[in-house]
């Protein structure tokens, strides 16, 4: 991914079109048990400087690997974990849509199609907790270590498999319902709002010259008709 321009965002080249594969695989029950939170979870240290609301060191570690490959530092913009991606992510997890709380969860849990929306018994936080891990193993069985630990073109291979459904996350949900989620929430971390922790400085929307909180921009159609926008774009916060 450090080639050139086109490289450098292979998986951000479907922002436009939405490239995250929807959610409708069933998962083992077993990974029901193996996403309960532990007990006590050891916090971060000082060195590892976001506070984390809910990812553990190790998945914390993870995350911050996957956000740094897939959103590499260059002249457009810092890298993943500079713009906040993490925190954004770790954040959505800790809230009421990580816990599932606007979700069915009744059952019964089977294998449904792309246009049956999300069907697993696991919370999106409880997907993570399951599938990290599962992750990390496969790396250490593939590659002898976790995935934070591989280089540029070990990460890339092993992202490619999992988006592909050619990585096997036992325990946990289909590698492809993973990455699926994973992507999405990345995009999100980017994209969204700064006040939900992600798209630091705004980066993200003036990479794509979006100018930000739409109440603005009605005067700005008849103000800049013809002429170019300059990006200076306006978060939630910036208006209150």
């Amino acid at each position: 991914m450090e080639n050139d321009g086109r490289d450098r965002r292979i998986f951000l080249k479907h922002v436009a079109t939405g490239g995250a594969v929807a959610l409708t695989t069933a998962v083992p029950q077993a990974a029901l048990a193996q996403a309960t939170p532990p007990a006590e979870a050891a916090a971060p240290t000082a060195a590892s400087a976001p506070a984390y609301t809910y990812f553990t060191p190790d998945e914390a570690a993870f995350i911050e690997a996957v956000v740094d490959h897939m959103i590499p530092a260059d002249a457009l913009t810092p890298k993943g974990c500079d713009l906040g991606v993490n925190v954004y992510i770790d954040r959505a997890l800790a809230s009421g849509w990580g816990k599932g709380e606007r979700l069915y969860r009744q059952g019964p849990w089977k294998a449904g199609t792309a246009n049956q929306g999300y069907q697993l018994p696991l919370t999106p936080a409880e997907v993570y907790r399951a599938a990290i891990p599962a992750a990390n193993a496969q790396c250490v069985k593939q590659y002898g270590k976790t995935f934070e630990k591989l280089d540029a073109q070990q990460r890339e291979a092993f992202l490619l498999a999992l988006q592909d459904g050619k990585v096997a996350l036992d325990g946990g949900p289909s590698a492809r319902t993973f990455f699926g989620m994973l992507y999405q929430n990345v995009m999100e971390g980017m994209f969204a709002d700064p006040m939900y922790g992600g798209n630091k400085d705004k980066a993200g929307w003036k990479l794509v010259g979006f100018g930000g909180v739409l109440a603005v921009h009605q005067r700005n159609v008849v103000t800049y008709l013809g002429k170019k926008f300059p990006i200076q774009p306006l978060g939630i916060a910036d208006m209150s």
